[in-house]
């Protein structure tokens, strides 16, 4: 990347990381079938991308099995099942799992070693009064032999002296990546860049890198996960079709259509999109609509907008945008 040209985004070192069944997770329970995962799993090895976050270590005490599905816990034989005996130097590819600081993940038992499982990534996630925790967590992982990252959840509602800290902490951490969240879909383009920025400050020097993982409430994820592009960060969050809690994430068929690196190959996402993401719209509400973009400018988080396109009125938006103002 040059000064010249801030849009050529041909860097070997900027990394693609799919969360389709994990953040796709939060709109079915992570009741995908192996199928289903299996499918998400060919077309990343097939188009190049270089992370995929097969779901989350989560506790079966606090998710029983009863209603989550296996990829909310991510146990070795569930995932063995699916992808064999996988390795990223055969494939290209490397798996992750997200472990939630606050009591979601029992993260000293559940966690195996790297050498035991085909994992090669936890990534801690923390809203910012979880910070302690998230960094004993990374820790952890990290002496398991994983590589790890910090993702600071819901940061548009979070203090400057919140983030500051958190940032202070995680950048002493052993964490390779710390991660802009906009949680809500709330941020624009200049806060994008105050952010992306501030954590680059804070890392500098320690080697580790900035990612994004951008949300669509106002329908900006992919805007806002190209401008921290530009601005240099090398770790980038998309699911395929945009697949993700509400208004869901930056699609991946548009974040790989604007990268120029020619070992992204678009073909078999859409082939992934068309055959496994795309029939599950007839089951399942994602992508914007306007419950959605109301909370994304309210920054609220959207479980009230998933209620209600759940409800009997889906297309009500007076009555809910009414409900919005009366609680604000």
């Amino acid at each position: 990347m040059t000064d010249k040209a801030p849009w050529i985004t041909y860097r070997p070192e900027l990394k693609v990381l799919d969360c389709t069944i994990r953040d796709g997770g939060l709109i079915n329970n992570s009741n995908f079938s192996d199928q289903q995962v299996r499918a998400v799993y060919d077309a990343c090895i097939a188009a190049g991308v270089d992370y995929m976050e097969i779901g989350y270590k989560n506790s079966p005490t606090q998710f029983p099995t009863a209603t989550y599905g296996p990829w909310r816990h991510c146990e070795e034989d569930d995932l063995r099942r699916v992808v064999g005996d996988h390795t990223s130097e055969a494939t290209g590819l490397k798996l992750a799992a997200m472990a939630d600081a606050g009591g979601k993940s029992d993260w000293k038992h559940q966690i195996l070693p790297a050498a035991d499982s085909v994992l090669d990534v936890i990534r801690v996630a923390c809203y910012v009064h979880q910070i302690s925790e998230a960094i004993e967590m990374i820790e952890h992982c990290t002496s398991l032999g994983y590589e790890t990252t910090l993702n600071i959840m819901a940061i548009s509602v979070a203090g400057e002296a919140e983030i500051d800290q958190c940032l202070e902490v995680g950048a002493k951490s052993s964490a390779g990546t710390v991660v802009v969240v906009d949680s809500y879909g709330n941020l624009f383009r200049e806060q994008i860049d105050y952010l992306v920025k501030k954590y680059q400050t804070a890392v500098n020097g320690t080697g580790k890198e900035i990612g994004m993982h951008a949300h669509n409430n106002l329908q900006l994820a992919f805007a806002n996960t190209v401008e921290a592009i530009i601005l240099g960060a090398n770790r980038v969050d998309a699911t395929m079709m945009g697949l993700g809690r509400g208004a869901g994430n930056c699609p991946m068929e548009l974040l790989l259509g604007f990268l120029r690196n020619p070992k992204f190959k678009l073909r078999p996402v859409l082939d992934c999109i068309q055959n496994t993401i795309l029939p599950m719209k007839k089951d399942f509400d994602w992508g914007p609509s306007i419950p959605y973009n109301l909370t994304g400018q309210m920054n609220r988080h959207p479980r009230t907008a998933m209620a209600w396109r759940d409800g009997d009125a889906p297309d009500d938006y007076l009555t809910y945008y009414d409900q919005m103002i009366a609680d604000s």
